[in-house]
This record gives C-alpha cells, sequence and structure tokens, in this order.
C-alpha cells in the first residue's frame, strides 16, 4: 500500500481541525448545497458516500482533495463493464523462482477508495466491495485480509445516463451513509473557478490539516456524541413509518437505523455540540434514508419520488421537545 510522503501535520484541536478541513475542500471544490459538509460527515461517521450527479461537477475532485487534506493514501477506480473484482480486491499470484503463491493487494488496500462510476461494472464486480465496505476486510481464496484503517469508499454515478449502466442493488445502496448530489455551482463561484484555474490547479497546492491518528481520534469522538432517547425514539419512529409506509415497497433495515444514529452524532459533532437533537434527524433524513427505500409501483408511476415520502413522514412524526 503506498503511502503518503509528505510529513504529518501537528493534531490541533477538534472544532480547528474540522474548520480546517472544511476550508481545505472549499478552496477546490465550489458548490452551493451541502455536499462538502455532508461528505466529511460520512468519513467523521465512518459510512461511505454515494456521489450521484451529472458529469463535470467536481465528484472527483471532491475525492481527491478529502484525500490530500486528510493524509489518506488514495486509489481511484474507474468502474466498466470488463472489470473484474480482482482488479479491485487483488489476487494470488504464482511466484515461479520458488513455486508459491503471493497475494498481491488491489486497489481496495487504500484507505480511500474512488469507485468511479461504480454502476457501469457488472453486478458480480460490485459484490466484491460488499464485504470490503461492511467489515473492513476482504477475503481471497479462502484468507481473510484487513483492510486499512480508518477505510472510506467514495462512489460516484450519474442520474441521467443509463445506457451500459447496471442498477446498485439495495444491498449496496444499503452500506452508503448518504448519498449526496453536489448540484451546479453558482454564477460567482463558476467564474471564480474559471479564473482559479488559469494557470495552475488549485489541488496541486492542498496540504494535509491532519494525520491519521487525529482523524481517528475525531471519529472516536463522533461515538461520544450524546443521543438522549427521545431522541433516538423519533428516528426509529422515522424508520419504522417507511416499513409501514402504503408508498413503500421497502422499508429502511436495521442496518439504516444504526446509520442514521451514527449520522447525527456525526452533524452534532461539525456544528460543536455535544448532543444530537431532532434538528439533525430531520436535516438528514432525505441524504441517509431515500436511497435505501424502495417506492411501490403505483408511486413511482404517479411521479412520487423517495423524497417525497419522506418529507410526509417527517410531518406526521411527533417531534421531542
Amino acid at each position: 500500500m503506498t503511502q503518503p510522503t509528505h510529513t504529518q501535520p501537528t493534531p490541533t484541536d477538534p472544532q480547528t481541525a474540522l474548520r480546517d478541513i472544511l476550508a481545505s475542500i472549499r478552496r477546490v471544490v465550489l458548490t452551493q448545497g451541502e455536499g462538502v459538509e455532508l461528505t466529511v460527515l460520512g468519513i467523521l461517521s465512518g459510512g461511505h458516500v454515494l456521489l450521484e450527479d451529472v458529469p463535470g461537477v467536481g465528484k472527483t475532485t471532491l475525492a481527491k482533495t478529502l484525500a490530500k487534506s486528510l493524509h489518506l493514501d488514495f486509489a481511484r477506480v474507474q468502474f466498466t463493464p470488463d472489470l473484474l473484482p480482482s482488479d479491485i480486491l487483488g489476487s494470488t499470484i504464482l511466484n515461479p523462482k520458488d513455486s508459491t503463491f503471493h497475494f498481491h493487494q488491489g486497489p481496495v488496500f487504500h484507505h480511500l477508495l474512488l469507485a468511479d462510476e461504480i454502476n457501469r461494472a457488472s453486478p458480480r464486480t460490485q459484490s466484491a466491495l460488499l464485504e470490503a465496505m461492511n467489515e473492513r476486510q476482504v477475503t481471497i481464496d479462502g484468507t481473510t485480509h484487513p483492510l486499512p484503517s480508518p477505510f472510506f469508499v467514495i462512489a460516484t454515478q450519474n442520474p441521467v445516463d443509463h445506457q451500459g449502466t447496471y442498477p446498485l442493488p439495495e444491498a449496496q445502496l444499503d452500506r452508503f451513509i448518504v448519498r449526496i448530489s453536489l448540484g451546479y455551482p453558482s454564477k460567482e463561484d463558476e467564474i471564480k473557478m474559471l479564473f482559479d484555474r488559469q494557470t495552475t490547479d488549485p489541488l496541486d497546492h492542498i496540504q494535509p490539516v491532519m494525520g491519521l491518528d487525529t482523524l481517528r481520534a475525531l471519529q472516536q469522538q463522533v461515538r461520544d456524541i450524546r443521543v438522549e432517547r427521545d431522541v433516538a425514539l423519533y428516528l426509529h419512529a422515522i424508520v419504522e413509518a417507511t416499513r409501514q409506509h402504503t408508498e413503500l415497497a421497502l422499508g429502511a433495515s436495521p442496518r439504516a437505523t444504526l446509520s442514521f444514529f451514527r449520522a447525527i452524532q456525526a452533524r452534532a459533532f461539525l456544528q460543536d455540540r455535544s448532543y444530537a437533537s431532532p434538528d439533525d434527524i430531520q436535516a438528514l433524513t432525505i441524504p441517509v434514508l431515500a436511497h435505501r427505500i424502495r417506492l411501490s409501483n403505483q408511486a413511482r408511476y404517479g411521479g412520487k419520488t423517495t423524497a417525497h415520502v419522506l418529507q410526509s413522514i417527517l410531518a406526521t412524526q411527533k417531534v421531542p421537545t
């Protein structure tokens, strides 16, 4: 596994480190939405992120900037129909000199793996990531190999172009803690981008703002964020409502409930709070749950979206005080 060669910066206090991360990314990725914050939320909560947007809005740039800012070794895999599982996980190779087999690591053995256009690979290749994303390990020829810590997957896909693609199965979608759309930049940001890149690429000047030890410490501090029982019950009521809603053919799983819990802890941490609130739940319901549930045929043909259904669920749930 190739490690970055630059020196790890001295750890700072958590909120200074978070401000430095966000500022570092925003120097390169110009977006109006909460895509940057949600991506950082994803890695703080120990989850994976699905970037679903049209080409050219900065999905790959966001992943590269995050890797450099957090001092993570980085690998990008362009998913194509002929990509094999061994191209991602690695394979056992025979050494003819001593007639022994040695495991050659694939790109999954990096801190941050960018699975670019993940839905262009076959279901067989997509499924190669299931164990890695859920258990932080891969099993090759009966031998289990642990992945580096932290391990973080950013996957991208284009929601418009469906030719030559294989839709991600629910089991894989369920492993992404949030689904994010960056959207187009504002007029001012797009003009600024033109001049920022007139002579150089701002990504070339990004320096790490923290080391791996600091990142692991931040992830542990996220787990310590307090969640009151009433807030947890509110979260569960929303998840349970997706399982009973007449317009949904598939509700959120228990894995989704746990991801939701981790996500609200991370959002509270990003906002420098020691506790999670109902506001965190309301803000994250769609990013965390919309890609994990499936509409009924009647609702889909009627023009509904999963976001519409989740908004209606939020409107009917009693908010704890």
